[in-house]
């Protein structure tokens, strides 16, 4: 008996983004801790915290499409240069999306503020213990590392939510 599964996703496109999730989350658990508890516009902290993530991306993506055209001497103005910079960028603007649509619920009045930020937190947390976790495993294939990996990162990015509540 011959049974055919489907294709294995296994870590490597998780391993190629991880720059831009981990830069992503960071970014965002940053930006958070500029947003209040009270917005002015219903929907204003969703366009606050996409647009603030979407103009960093595409800082960082034309900043690379330059560079490589210095680096290199190729043509910039092409398909595949726009390309290659918008794959190693677009990771970070993806983060956002999760966070984007809970404050667009907020908007809604689907959520209340404090839940969306301390959900999107937790999005972003989680983010970054699962990514410090599997470089543990990448380095070390024994179970210290990705525990201390998963520690260190998730820490980090706890400290900026954490850091969130002190100022407010």
């Amino acid at each position: 008996m011959h049974t055919t599964h489907g294709p294995r996703i296994g870590w490597q496109p998780v391993e190629k983004a991880a720059f831009g999730l981990i830069y992503g989350a960071i970014m965002v658990l940053s930006l958070l801790l500029a947003l209040g508890d009270a917005p002015e516009a219903p929907f204003e902290p969703a366009l606050v915290l996409f647009g603030s993530v979407l103009a960093v991306t595409l800082a960082k993506a034309f900043s690379e499409l330059l560079a490589h055209g210095m680096e290199t001497g190729e043509r910039i103005l092409t398909a595949k240069a726009f390309r290659t910079a918008w794959a190693h960028s677009h990771p970070t603007l993806t983060v956002a999306n999760v966070p984007t649509v809970l404050f667009i619920a907020v908007g809604l009045e689907w959520l209340a503020m404090e839940t969306a930020a301390m959900l999107s937190q937790v999005f972003c947390v989680a983010i970054l213990t699962v990514l410090g976790a599997r470089v543990g495993w990448v380095i070390g294939h024994s179970w210290w590392l990705p525990i201390g990996g998963a520690l260190f990162a998730g820490a980090l990015g706890a400290a900026l939510a954490v850091l969130k509540y002190a100022i407010h």
